[in-house]
């Protein structure tokens, strides 16, 4: 043909023989899951993974000794016992035992240019490895789970010397404990025995684990990405094309296979883009207490935190994060050569001491000065140990945190904060990932949660591609924290984890469709980053509520109140008899310690489990009680000597009534800021106390009724001059076995047919209980859907059964005090309530106060106290730390519904204008209030994970407190103050409240936490304003010491950012007496203050 044009050889063949290259993508996929494991793993990649295995005593020599029942005895302990031949396969066993194993390789002359060698210890339990002097190298979790752990590298210098000797410990408990049939909450297996499956000595197969964890990587590629997505096909086909060049018996297809996938993208990350979306932080997450007793948990702490040391010195980018100063303190106590490897890898900046705190605690059922003190001593510890305080607050596993968080956590020098499980609610799906969380008060911290909605993330493909699919708050930032690393039960991050990130961060450098990773930096530097980002966090929206997530807590709440007592009356008498008083900083600071460590958020929340159950949880519950009871002792002596050393010429109750031979005087000493009129019960001895006080006497005329009477501020309460016909005379009226009126002048009760048909105010005539209905006592079936002990449902409110008071007896008729009982009986438990009613003019003549004995034993049922109002409002009100929430009554959205079971603290109110009905609490955090119905939870009987939870005998008291005005006119928080706070058995109280308002409490009277160290002598208080409103107070001084200077701190008590306070003279305006030194202060709605008085070191 003409044209003129040369001949164009073509390089695609005219003719086409072949089937085509069209793949059926889902068995490709499928074909995937047989490459490792499985059915195949005598011929696929799992059959090459390991060059030699040599056991046998010619290689490996073993002996064991097993520590007796369940003791825990130290390295040096046990390596000085008679140790006996072992071998692999043998048992060990039963559950929580130790066991110690002394262990020598002999490593074969030929394998010194290997790679690595590796000891393979698996118990099939939890183990560590120690060297032989007892330095802990690394933890170690047996069995075939995902927390697998089972190598111990042996070191190349090692190696070259042909024997290594080192020590072995295995505990018989797994990383979830004991449980029965793998079910984590169920209760634990108490004779579980595990085997030695391996005590091997072994040659990995390095470049056949690389390329286990490159296709492992391509994998999660493949199911975590769209589709029909770039970069999910080429995984894919890098995968497919990957099988077809391994062949078991050709090393050199294992290496091929590997340049396959290094082509492709799956390599190591080379510094990518510096806006990564996603940071990655290993994380370690250790419950303090939980399906474990405290002893196992420091084993835990040391394994996990060793294994992360280890890591850190293969793999330069890890960087780790972990809390909770009294497991830094334990391993300091028990392990001193590992804590010294964290101090020098915290030195190196790698690992990270965080979130302030003493434990993950609660931030719930504390009060606001425990929560203070979680983060006082947690700051101290870490600042004294590492020179250095946390900047971020850290509770990703609390299952709901008070509104006055905010102002704690500033308070203790932190502004951001993070926190995880809110995402587990199953009601409502919470809004943000990053926001600002504005507490009670208006105080602010900068809060995020992660996306990946958990804090044991596995540094998987879908973890990283969650951090930003999940994210809710693209529009103001885009950037998440992956916090990694197994959890709960300890042990931390993997190496498979970190070979993991470096895959998929090598993949993000040449495909956006996968987020890039940041490795190498803190949790600090993210949260700056954050802050910088969004203009100081003006960027992102705000959240202004308490988060929330749908008897160990009255040792929590005893204490907390005996601690407090402690330190006011320790300080009065450092104070005014220094000369004969030293104030025992140490023994409150050993007590306070033991309270905030049984505050980890695994214990306190739930519920009493019974102390005596040999289970795991019982166990912990062991340790707890034994703690509260330790506390207890403590304080206890403390007071006794510190009002010994105030009031020397006094004597106790009990050995004056005895020995005296004249009239005695009553007094007691009132450790809370607020007067008091109150009757006591106090025994009458023959010439001992002057009938002339005495308005009431017992039937059988061994004890009497007094009014103590001390005015505000604290100190001393002396016998009332009110005699008989000033009382607000009580009254009770039995008629049959199931029928009283108990009243006075103000409040009258009725129970009729077993329930309360009355709750009547006599000077307003005004019936509370709507006509037709009555309260009581109630039970409710209690089914969780899952997680017996931690969850309420809703649904339980669906099916209930009113209980009847029956066997009515009048035990006091008044005129100071009326007293009834009564019993009600349910399946196999007895319930039997005292109700008493006093005369005195003032808040508690309103109370009827009901003091419960119970032998509890049912199962899956819930005990009440519940009572239908004639009260309407939108809203409850409910205590929380320094400061009160309101939570609806009614059901209008789902957020609203959700909240049907409220923590609140020492009372639950219902209001209208005009009037309302307290429920006082002196240990139970559980109210509710549906519609008109005000409700408090007395016991549970989950079966999971103790079977024998609540079981026994308990004893508890509440309050029903009628009372005129809305709450925010009351004086309810005071009435709960004081129903928490016993008067003690006596000064010019050195501080007083006055104001136009009664809302600022005085919560705290203390010596300074640094006086020894800096030879200063100072007074700290904490004072919180308790109705969310402006307060203005004048806070008068009674010391017997110059005032030098006064100041307003942080919660730490620094010096630094303090503001000085000017000392005024009182001039009578609000009450007080003139002429005393006063400091003024202004308190917004819920805040809290630390106020620090220096006193001169002369008398």
């Amino acid at each position: 043909m003409g044209g003129g044009h040369g001949h164009n050889i073509s390089d695609y063949p005219q003719l086409n023989c072949s089937p085509g290259a069209k793949w059926i993508k889902s068995l490709t996929n499928d074909r995937t899951g047989n490459f490792t494991g499985g059915h195949f793993s005598d011929i696929n990649l799992s059959s090459v993974l390991f060059t030699h295995r040599l056991d046998g005593n010619k290689f490996v020599e073993l002996q064991r000794w097993s520590a007796p029942g369940i003791s825990k005895p130290s390295f040096e302990e046990a390596l000085k016992q008679e140790f006996q031949p072992a071998k692999k396969g043998e048992s060990i066993g039963p559950s929580w035992s130790n066991h110690w194993y002394k262990i020598t390789v002999h490593i074969p002359s030929d394998w010194k240019d290997y790679e690595r060698v590796q000891f393979e210890f698996d118990p099939g339990c939890e183990a560590m490895i120690y060297t032989t002097d007892g330095t802990p190298l690394q933890g170690i979790t047996g069995g075939y789970g995902g927390d697998r752990r089972v190598e111990y590298i042996i070191p190349l210098e090692v190696r070259k010397k042909g024997t290594h000797s080192f020590v072995a410990e295995a505990t018989c408990n797994g990383m979830f404990g004991v449980p029965w049939n793998g079910d984590t909450i169920q209760p634990p297996d108490q004779n579980r025995y595990f085997q030695l499956a391996s005590a091997d000595l072994v040659v990995p197969n390095m470049p056949a684990w690389g390329l286990l964890w490159d296709f492992s990587t391509l994998r999660e590629l493949i199911g975590t990405l769209p589709g029909n997505s770039t970069l999910q096909n080429k995984a894919l086909t890098v995968a497919n094309a990957i099988m077809n060049t391994f062949y078991k018996n050709d090393p050199g297809s294992i290496l091929a296979a590997r340049k396959l996938a290094d082509e492709h993208g799956v390599d190591i990350y080379k510094h990518g883009s510096k806006e990564a979306q996603v940071w990655g932080i290993g994380h370690c997450h250790i419950d303090t207490a939980w399906l474990w007793p405290y002893h196992v948990t420091q084993q835990k702490v040391a394994r996990s935190w060793s294994t992360q040391v280890d890591l850190m010195e293969r793999y330069p980018e890890h960087r780790f994060a972990s809390s909770s100063a009294q497991q830094y303190k334990w391993l300091e106590q028990l392990y001193p050569p590992l804590f010294e490897r964290v101090r020098e890898m915290v030195r190196a900046g790698k690992f990270y001491p965080i979130g302030g705190s003493w434990v993950e605690n609660d931030a719930n059922m504390p009060s606001g000065e425990a929560l203070a003190r979680q983060l006082i001593f947690g700051q101290r510890y870490f600042e004294s140990r590492f020179g250095m305080r946390s900047r971020v607050g850290w509770l990703p596993d609390s299952f709901g945190l008070t509104g006055a968080l905010p102002q704690i956590i500033r308070g203790a020098g932190m502004d951001y904060f993070f926190t995880q499980k809110l995402s587990w609610n199953n009601v409502n799906v919470f809004p943000h990932s990053t926001f600002n969380w504005v507490g009670i008060d208006g105080t602010q911290v900068l809060c995020h949660m992660t996306p990946v909605d958990t804090y044991n993330a596995q540094a998987t493909a879908g973890d990283i591609n969650k951090a930003l699919t999940n994210h809710k708050n693209l529009e103001s930032s885009s950037t998440s924290l992956l916090v990694f690393g197994n959890g709960d039960g300890g042990g931390g991050p993997l190496a498979k984890m970190l070979e993991s990130l470096r895959r998929l961060r090598g993949t993000a450098n040449t495909s956006r469709e996968l987020p890039v990773v940041h490795m190498g930096h803190s949790v600090d530097e993210f949260f700056d980053h954050l802050k910088t980002s969004s203009d100081g966090g003006r960027k992102l929206p705000n959240w202004c509520v308490a988060h929330f997530l749908r008897s160990i807590k009255k040792g929590n709440r005893k204490s907390e109140i005996l601690l407090r007592d402690a330190e006011h009356v320790a300080t009065l008498a450092s104070i005014f008899k220094g000369e004969k008083y030293k104030y025992p900083k140490q023994t409150l600071d050993d007590s306070w310690e033991k309270v905030l460590l049984n505050q980890c958020m695994q214990l306190l929340p739930l519920g009493c489990l019974n102390i005596y159950a040999t289970i795991a949880y019982g166990m912990v519950y062991d340790d707890a009680e034994k703690l509260y009871a330790e506390v207890r002792s403590d304080t206890e002596a403390l007071i006794d000597k510190a009002l010994g050393v105030l009031y020397p010429d006094s004597l106790p109750l009990s050995s004056a009534a005895s020995t005296s031979a004249g009239p005695l005087t009553i007094f007691a000493h009132n450790t809370t800021p607020f007067a008091r009129r109150e009757i006591v019960r106090v025994p009458l001895a023959a010439g001992g106390i002057s009938l002339g006080d005495v308005l009431q006497t017992t039937s059988d005329g061994k004890e009497g009724y007094i009014v103590l009477e001390g005015g505000a501020g604290g100190g001393l309460a002396l016998p009332s001059q009110i005699n008989v016909k000033n009382l607000n005379v009580v009254t009770v009226r039995s008629v049959g076995s199931e029928h009283f009126v108990l009243g006075n002048g103000n409040v009258q009760l009725t129970v009729a047919g077993g329930r309360v048909t009355s709750l009547f105010d006599v000077r307003l005539k005004r019936e509370l209980i709507p006509h037709g209905e009555t309260g009581g006592l109630i039970i409710f079936e209690d089914h969780p859907n899952y997680w017996d002990a931690w969850d309420v449902e809703i649904h339980h409110l669906e099916k209930c059964q009113p209980l009847k008071l029956e066997n009515i007896q009048v035990v006091a008729s008044g005129p100071a005090r009326g007293v009834v009982e009564a019993e009600a009986k349910y399946g196999s438990s007895t319930i039997r309530v005292t109700i008493s009613l006093d005369a005195i003019q003032g808040p508690s003549s309103n109370q009827f106060i009901f003091s419960a004995e119970v032998d509890w034993h049912e199962r899956h049922e819930f005990l009440k106290f519940e009572l239908p109002l004639d009260i309407h409002s939108d809203v409850a009100t409910y205590e929380t730390p320094w400061g009160h929430v309101q939570r609806p009554t009614h059901k209008n959205t789902t957020w609203d519904a959700a909240k049907f079971e409220v923590c609140g603290h020492k009372f639950a109110d219902l209001s209208e204008y005009g009037y309302g009905v307290a429920i006082l609490s002196e240990s139970k955090y559980g109210f509710s209030c549906q519609g008109n119905v005000l409700r408090i939870s007395l016991l549970r009987a989950a079966t999971a994970p103790d079977a024998e939870q609540d079981q026994g005998k308990h004893e508890f008291s509440w309050a029903l407190y009628p009372h005129r005005g809305h709450f925010l006119q009351s004086d309810v928080p005071v009435s709960a103050y004081l129903f928490n706070s016993p008067l003690h058995v006596p000064h010019m109280p050195p501080f007083i409240v006055y104001g136009r308002s009664c809302s600022v409490f005085l919560e705290t009277f203390k010596r300074g936490d640094l006086d020894d160290a800096k030879g200063i002598r100072t007074v700290v208080l904490r004072l919180y304003e308790a109705y969310g409103g402006h307060a203005s107070i004048c806070l008068q001084v009674n010391m017997p010491q110059r005032v030098i200077a006064a100041y307003e701190t942080n919660l730490l008590e620094d010096d630094v950012g303090a503001d000085s306070l000017s000392l005024e003279r009182t001039t009578g305006e609000w009450g007080e007496r003139p002429g005393e030194q006063m400091l003024r202060l202004v308190f917004r709605g819920f805040e809290v203050k630390t106020i620090k008085v220096v006193l001169a070191k002369d008398a």
